[in-house]
């Protein structure tokens, strides 16, 4: 028993996502511990001397969970935003988009001329080339901000990024280049976008700086203070740390192990570290396994594994099903790219599975969502287990008997809902049709076929925001203000369990999080209005307080 005091908070209001209790005024907490919840009358009847009425006219709920994104997040402020949209960064900033290429060009120019070195790789980051009028952003336009230094420009998709001509130059990237995913013109020669990690990594210190900012303790601190600016207690860094390299354990755990640092922190190990052979993924998975037993602390969680199996339909790099693409840029070759051979996906999946490990798989296209469920089948065959949990990431396309057939096989869902709002008059427009477009990311399929699922963010792709997140599942209304498939449309309620039960099941911590009940975490969000009183295309703009994460308790951080 804790010899902490016990403090009651008392509240306009506190959901707590327990149905048998749906519903209080005051939670009671001692350590980072929930002790008692109920009406102040409840609480105050045990004796307990400490009222702190901060929140009196706050409504409080379990802290928002943000099942997959990345720490990445945090690391990318460090360079030049050129994203089309308005952005906040962690200290409340808003930072203006970039709505042409000139404006690109222009915000990088202006950070070019403070680069005192030379050498230095100039990077830039956020930039979707489908949002910007006329031509698509190639070398020749970079080339305009400098002819001398190498610049690198990544994407907000994540799995493409454009560079100068110098870049190409000093990385040896010409049209005798056998990389896939380097994009060409008519004539043969590279236009200087590249796509996917292969051939992104061509580019000398281009992914390198922004791994080099990554293992940084500011990027770690950033991360959790965009979580916390949002409401969220509990963040999923899905396979942006690599767990095999030394540091990057004792880099979190120096992060996390402070009291004030405002989130806590499930860390998947990246498929990519395992060097591609059967051997090394058993050896991946034993490390896995061992760090989730031997090394979880309060705020930093391990024992989910991230395979990356297919890119991005804005990016036309997904793998989709027939018809495929509906209008590509010159010289696609129609569907997306494997980043992993369909061909190993049941034994990679097996040997995670076999570990006891939860495999979290990104799957934007239709056909890759069935290459790993069929995988995760086969793995059941071979080695039965209940409670797997094994997750289709993003799962944009995943077709009703699919599915289907993920709830027969015991799966969870991570939808993507944000891309509505983001990319769906795009999407309807250029990548895949109005039809499909209507069909995405489309949670109450997943509802109706009783698949459990969260929705996120992705953050950098999209900024870190449940209540924009839950805005765009509940409402699907694109940028340009219309209702792309309101079939797909799901309730308040259901998207509130997206974004905490729900997701704490995905990330198999719900006997932790999730929800207010005696004996979990202390892990609040903090709102100005209730979410069930707010009309609905009113969510996204709920102010947030902040939060408590094991009983401390987070101001965000406004300007």
């Amino acid at each position: 028993m804790s010899e902490e005091p016990i403090k009651v908070y008392r509240a306009k209001e506190i959901i707590t996502m327990d149905p048998t209790a749906p519903s209080a005024t005051a939670i009671a907490v001692q350590g980072d511990r929930i002790v008692g919840i109920g009406d102040s009358t409840d609480v105050i009847q045990w004796g307990v001397k400490e009222i702190d009425d901060r929140f009196d006219d706050y409504v409080l709920l379990p802290g928002f969970i943000e099942a997959h994104s990345h720490v990445m997040s945090g690391a990318l402020w460090e360079f030049p935003y050129v994203g089309f949209y308005d952005r906040e960064d962690p200290q409340g900033k808003i930072w203006q988009g970039c709505r042409d290429i000139e404006s690109v060009l222009e915000q990088l120019t202006q950070y070019e001329n403070r680069i005192s070195d030379p050498d230095e790789t100039l990077i830039g980051w956020g930039l979707d080339p489908i949002f910007l009028q006329g031509e698509r952003l190639e070398a020749h336009h970079l080339d305009q901000v400098s002819t001398t230094r190498p610049i690198f420009v990544f994407h907000a998709s994540a799995h493409l990024a454009t560079v100068n001509s110098e870049m190409m130059r000093r990385s040896g990237i010409d049209r005798h280049t056998p990389t896939p995913g380097v994009a060409r013109n008519a004539d043969g020669e590279p236009n200087g976008e590249l796509q996917e990690p292969a051939a992104m990594s061509l580019a000398l210190n281009g992914l390198l700086s922004i791994g080099t900012a990554i293992m940084s303790s500011e990027a770690k601190w950033n991360y959790a203070r965009e979580a916390r600016n949002c409401g969220v207690t509990t963040v999923a860094d899905l396979g942006t740390t690599r767990l095999a390299v030394e540091g990057q354990l004792e880099a979190w755990r120096e992060a996390t192990d402070q009291m004030s640092y405002p989130a806590r922190v499930v860390v998947a190990f990246g498929h990519h570290d395992s060097g591609g052979s059967p051997a090394d993924v058993d050896g991946l998975a034993a490390l896995a396994v061992r760090l989730r037993d031997e090394e979880e602390t309060a705020k930093l969680r391990f024992g989910i594994v991230k395979l990356i199996l297919d890119g991005s339909i804005q990016g036309f790099t997904a793998r989709l099903s027939p018809p495929y693409y509906l209008n590509p840029p010159q010289g696609h070759p129609g569907n997306g790219l494997w980043l992993i051979p369909p061909e190993q996906m049941p034994e990679i999946v097996s040997s995670y599975h076999r570990a006891g490990l939860t495999v979290h798989c990104h799957c934007n296209g239709d056909e890759a969502s069935q290459v790993f469920i069929d995988a995760v089948e086969a793995a059941l065959l071979e080695h039965p287990r209940d409670d797997h949990r094994h997750t289709v990431q993003h799962s944009q396309l995943t077709t009703a008997s699919q599915y289907q057939k993920m709830y027969a096989l015991g799966m969870n869902a991570n939808i993507f809902s944000n891309h509505i709002f983001y990319w769906g008059d795009q999407h309807a427009a250029i990548t895949v049709g109005e039809d499909r477009a209507a069909a995405m990311d489309a949670c109450a399929t997943a509802e109706r076929e009783n698949v459990k699922f969260s929705i996120h963010s992705d953050s950098p792709i999209t900024p870190i925001s449940q209540l924009h997140t839950m805005w765009c599942a509940v409402n699907r209304k694109t940028a340009s203000g219309r209702i792309l498939g309101p079939d797909e449309r799901i309730g308040v309620h259901k998207a509130l369990q997206a974004c905490t039960i729900d997701a704490a099941h995905q990330l198999r911590l719900d006997k932790e999080i999730g929800s207010l009940e005696v004996g979990k975490l202390a892990d609040l969000s903090v709102l100005a209005r209730n979410p069930y009183e707010v009309p609905p295309e009113e969510l996204k703009d709920i102010q947030v307080w902040g939060t408590m994460v094991g009983g401390i308790v987070h101001q965000a951080a406004s300007e």
